[in-house]
């Protein structure tokens, strides 16, 4: 007959699941390395299309706590599973010695998953003592202090994997990133933006340059790809007229360094979300490559590919414009955003610009992007939109109020914003900001009234050409949210 695990056995092996994880994490960090880094890889990629533009929709920025926490839940789950085939194992053999097949499972499982074995250590051996411990006697009648003690040290470790998951991924502060090559005038850039601001009465609104901490970040994955500069190339591959050309870090240094403002917007974000940045970026023009390879392709179409299992479509054409980056504010790329080189397409939703670039290939017929695949638009061009967020919302000294925020029309540049304090039934134009050398970036815009009571404000963008934003509201999947913002506002 079959013996059943106990509420005991239950116990302690979720708990040694849980030192499990928390040991690898504790050598690991959250990196790659780590064992729920893959599991949270493999859960990405099965994740059906439509769940993920629902998760997108209804829970928004915090959606990928979501697969993270399940991620987290599996590798315990299987850390747990082991110990208690160890545990059955020690039964049989009544030696608690036994129990160290679960340490040597444990340590097996995530060797096979991260390919770091001496990291794996980590997982390996707090499950061995954890399963091993468990030996001490059960019985209802038991008090023994040492199992005790075990059982507290154990539960302790489940708050450390808490605080670790929670966590997440932590921006790399400005101040701690090395500078990048050829960004001797980015600081000239950076004053002449600043003296383009506009006065504003709100000290929270920010400014044209977002700062790198508080740049938007999204990625298919928890885990970003660690590579170091010096180990960095990009190929290009597929239908070239003679052979690959291999491009490394350094032959990019050798190219004519540009740096450009460029403006990015998430298709994932709602109609008045948050991700919306700017920032001066280092690097050279890829279209020099492109025609050093010189394209031999009847698609006319290319993809390109990260590290991290992304990958986005284009045509050629479009990616003739295209922006080869590996500095963002004078500073070297941090890992989030794509250390050491990203692609910038100008005018595209920021989802099409990929990160952690190691691959163009010239294709010999058109497919699917990595989002395209999972029903959103793909590389579409990028909706305009104006901004009134909450810091931008001021009742000043004199009674009036002051609105201000932010507008974006891609390449098409902004032109100006209609502000209406009736609900839409009149429209002034508000103040803007002088309009940035670079013709993928964003504006600011400035507007007070007089309110006599309750306000419903409608601000839109018209750019340069003298289109008007759309004002038929949508959701962001699966072509970008669209619509005017509207805000009530009280006197």
């Amino acid at each position: 007959m079959v013996d059943l695990p106990s509420s005991d056995d239950a116990l302690f092996a979720t708990l040694a699941g849980v030192t499990g994880v928390a040991g690898n994490f504790a050598l690991t960090g959250y990196s790659r390395s780590f064992v729920v880094a893959p599991i949270d890889a493999l859960v990405v990629r099965l994740t059906p299309g439509a769940l993920v533009a629902f998760v997108i929709e209804t829970v928004g920025e915090a959606g990928h706590l979501l697969h993270i926490a399940l991620s987290f839940c599996l590798a315990i789950g299987l850390f747990a599973g082991i110990s208690l085939v160890g545990m059955g194992v020690a039964r049989r053999a009544d030696s608690a010695l036994a129990g160290g097949l679960a340490g040597v499972l444990s340590w097996a499982a995530a060797t096979g998953m991260t390919g770091a074995p001496v990291l794996s250590l980590g997982a390996g051996v707090p499950v061995a003592v954890a399963t091993v411990l468990s030996r001490h006697d059960r019985s209802p009648e038991s008090h023994d202090p040492t199992r005790r003690r075990v059982l507290g040290s154990l539960a302790a470790a489940t708050g450390f994997v808490g605080i670790s998951a929670g966590a997440g991924t932590v921006l790399e502060p400005e101040e701690q990133l090395d500078d990048a090559p050829g960004t001797a005038d980015v600081q000239q850039r950076l004053d002449d933006v600043a003296a383009r601001e506009l006065d504003v009465a709100s000290d929270d609104l920010p400014g044209l340059v977002s700062r790198i901490g508080e740049f938007y970040n999204v990625d298919i994955a928890e885990f970003e790809p660690e590579i170091a500069a010096e180990e960095w190339s990009l190929t290009f591959t597929g239908e070239v007229a003679d052979d690959d050309l291999t491009i490394e870090y350094a032959d990019l240094q050798e190219m004519p360094v540009e740096n450009r403002l460029v403006t990015l917007r998430c298709v994932g974000e709602e109609l008045n979300g948050r991700k919306l940045d700017t920032a001066v970026w280092t690097g050279t023009p890829i279209e020099p490559l492109l025609d050093e390879v010189d394209p031999d392709s009847e698609c006319g179409c290319v993809v390109l590919r990260g590290e991290d299992g992304y990958f986005v479509e284009y045509p050629v054409e479009v990616l003739e414009s295209g922006f080869l980056a590996w500095g963002m504010n004078g500073k070297e790329l941090p890992a989030q955003h794509g250390h050491p080189v990203r692609v910038l397409i100008p005018g595209h939703w920021g989802e099409t610009n990929v990160k952690w670039l190691t691959e163009i290939e010239l294709l010999a017929e058109e497919m699917d992007g990595y989002w395209e695949r999972r029903g959103w638009e793909g590389t579409g061009t990028v909706k305009s939109v104006a901004k009134l967020w909450d810091e931008g919302i001021t009742t000043l000294d004199d009674g009036r109020i002051e609105l201000a925020g932010h507008a974006y029309a891609g390449t098409r540049g902004v032109g100006r914003v209609e502000v209406s304090t009736d609900g839409g039934d009149t429209w002034s134009d508000a103040a803007l900001s002088e309009p940035l050398p670079d013709e993928d970036v964003w504006r600011q815009w400035r507007y007070t009234f007089q309110p006599d009571g309750s306000h419903e404000v409608v601000v839109r963008t018209v750019d340069a050409g003298g289109n008007v934003q759309v004002s038929e509201a949508s959701d962001s999947f699966p072509t970008g949210a669209s619509g005017w913002v509207r805000r009530t506002v009280e006197a």
